[in-house]
């Protein structure tokens, strides 16, 4: 559109539309920026002024554009942050990262709690342990040695009357024992009872020693099993010592000193040699009804599990019948085999507890009702096989060892 070039001559057009010039302007001449209200985008009229609009005319500004139309945007909505592994967890440490690391996977507070409570100790400082729980240990076996040295000559009869009753059995006159050396009367009675003695009075102690040397490397509701370790550790080794002296030895002791009777060999026992066979049988049989204290202690520290056990049961039950064999030398299955139950029993009692604290450490409970049902039926069956067996190859049973004769 042409003006005149006398704007005074001229007359200011009424409906005519003017250039939308303003989109060639700076910004701080006048335009806006566009109005956002929600999604849609508005623009914001603005006035146009030259020499000629100065001069007293004017023009309102009208868009040429049509509306646009409302645009939608797309909601977006933020992905949660992922869980760092642990490996990218120690990757950020090494580059510098900051924040704790990541918890292992399966790892709960109760276990941090625990390992809280274990103790962290140097090797140095586990060897100063174990010397001072190896001079406690000492220190109560001595104090129980004094002890049992007050009454050495009622120790000694005791330790002499299975020999006594072996010998009167076989009717060996005199039934007494030989003294070979000058020295052998005082160290037996004045020192080896006792301190035979001393073990048995003291393993209360002595046990707890152990427990406490091991302790510091278990977990804090692992060290709740302290009473009864103790308790069933010093019971079980008191029961074997008490089973090796009315049955195991007293019944070996007959036999072997019987075998020479009637053939020219008169039993004559020297008081060294029926002490030190004493021991080996008082000791060894103790220390073999510690089987399931042992299976439990081990199942504890994570070194054997039950299914372990399980699976190698049968040499377990070799070497047991081994063993029974040497305490019974004798040629019928039967009494080899009241010897070697009780030590068969122990392994799989102790193959049970083991069970019982997987359990336990699984948050699972044992079927107690139905466990002691099925146990009830068992020990009536075995019961009555044992004494339908016993009837049909001719024992009965005598109140003297061996229990069981033809």
């Amino acid at each position: 559109m042409a003006f005149p070039d006398d704007p005074q001559g001229a007359e200011t057009p009424s409906s005519e539309t003017a250039p939308h010039l303003h989109d060639d302007l700076p910004p701080h001449q006048g335009e806006h920026s566009p109005g956002v209200s929600g999604d849609v985008l508005t623009e914001t009229p603005s006035s146009y002024s030259d020499d000629w609009s100065s001069s007293g005319h004017s023009e309102s500004t009208v868009s040429l554009t049509p509306p646009t139309p409302p645009v939608s945007r797309p909601s977006y909505t933020p992905a949660p942050p992922a869980e760092p592994s642990v490996f990218g967890g120690m990757l950020g440490g090494l580059l510098g990262g900051k924040g704790p690391p990541p918890k292992p996977p399966g790892s709960s507070d109760e276990d941090e709690e625990d390992e809280e409570g274990m103790s962290r100790m140097s090797f140095l400082e586990h060897l100063e342990e174990l010397r001072k729980r190896l001079i406690l240990a000492l220190a109560g076996v001595g104090v129980a040695f004094v002890l049992c040295l007050l009454f050495s000559d009622q120790l000694w009869a005791i330790v002499f009357e299975p020999a006594g009753a072996a010998l009167r059995a076989l009717h060996v006159v005199p039934a007494t024992l030989r003294q070979i050396s000058p020295m052998d009367v005082f160290q037996i009675f004045w020192m080896k009872v006792p301190i035979l003695f001393a073990v048995f009075l003291s393993s209360p102690w002595v046990l707890y020693q152990v427990w406490a040397f091991i302790a510091p490397g278990l977990y804090k509701k692992e060290r709740r099993y302290a009473v009864p370790f103790v308790l069933s550790s010093a019971g079980l080794f008191i029961l074997g010592g008490l089973f090796a002296y009315f049955i195991a030895f007293r019944f070996g002791l007959e036999f072997l000193l019987g075998l020479g009777i009637g053939k020219g060999v008169d039993p004559g026992v020297s008081v060294t040699e029926y002490y030190d066979l004493f021991v080996d049988v008082m000791l060894g049989v103790g220390i073999v009804f510690e089987i399931p204290v042992l299976l439990f202690l081990l199942t504890l520290i994570h070194v054997a599990s039950p299914a372990f056990l399980v699976r190698h049961s049968r040499y377990a039950i070799l070497a047991i019948v081994v063993l029974a064999a040497f305490i019974t030398p004798t040629g019928d299955i039967f009494n080899l085999t009241l010897f070697a139950t009780p030590m068969i029993v122990l392994f799989y009692v102790g193959i049970f507890a083991s069970y019982l604290l997987v359990l336990k450490r699984e948050k699972r409970r044992f079927p107690w009702a139905k466990f002691l049902k099925i146990a009830a039926i068992a020990l009536i069956l075995l019961g009555g096989a044992s004494f339908f067996i016993a009837r049909y190859y001719g024992y009965h049973f005598v109140p003297k060892w061996p229990p069981f004769v033809k």
